[in-house]
């Protein structure tokens, strides 16, 4: 009989485990106005853009990860020029990082917003000496309507800027 008790608990806890194990995980507090903004970026995009050699085409593919909280931007995907970028709330702040194929990280801080355009610029708690080291140093996204946005990087390499090449992408229709 005490087999069959210890039985059936065991059952029953297994199957209230599933049941709650199942459930909807809890939704993520909403983030400041320019996260929630950037969170309309989801799905794939895809444009030309010129580093510097020439145009070559780009596809660009944002994600929601953490229960909301993380906002994933993923360029070159499969390929040795990989690059991903974060976007997320710090405190009340937008901030991101941005893992390089330079094989660094630098962060950013929310700069200043409008109706149309994030911009960032770069924080120099992130590690990365600005006048020695190869790095993106800030960004500007503008959303030119709902479909097409317009990327501008400011970078360095070897401690001097070089010329911004904007980049316009197209949301890809699924």
């Amino acid at each position: 009989m005490k087999k069959q008790i210890i039985s059936v608990c065991a059952i029953w806890l297994l199957g209230a485990s599933a049941i709650l194990a199942a459930s909807e995980p809890p939704k993520a507090k909403a983030g400041s106005p320019e996260f929630e903004r950037l969170k309309t970026l989801v799905g794939t995009w895809e444009g030309k853009t010129d580093m510097g050699q020439g145009p070559v085409d780009l596809k660009v593919q944002f994600r929601l990860l953490a229960g909301g909280s993380v906002l994933e931007e993923r360029v070159f995907a499969g390929t040795p020029n990989e690059m991903i970028t974060m976007y997320y709330d710090q405190g009340d702040k937008l901030a991101l990082t941005h893992y390089c194929v330079f094989g660094n990280r630098p962060g950013m801080l929310l700069k200043s917003s409008d109706a149309k355009t994030i911009k960032f610029d770069f924080d120099a708690t992130c590690g990365i000496n600005p006048k020695t080291e190869s790095h993106m140093h800030a960004l500007t996204i503008r959303f030119d309507d709902a479909e097409t946005i317009t990327t501008s990087c400011k970078a360095f390499m070897d401690g001097k800027e070089v010329p911004d090449h904007p980049t316009t992408l197209k949301r890809v229709k699924s």
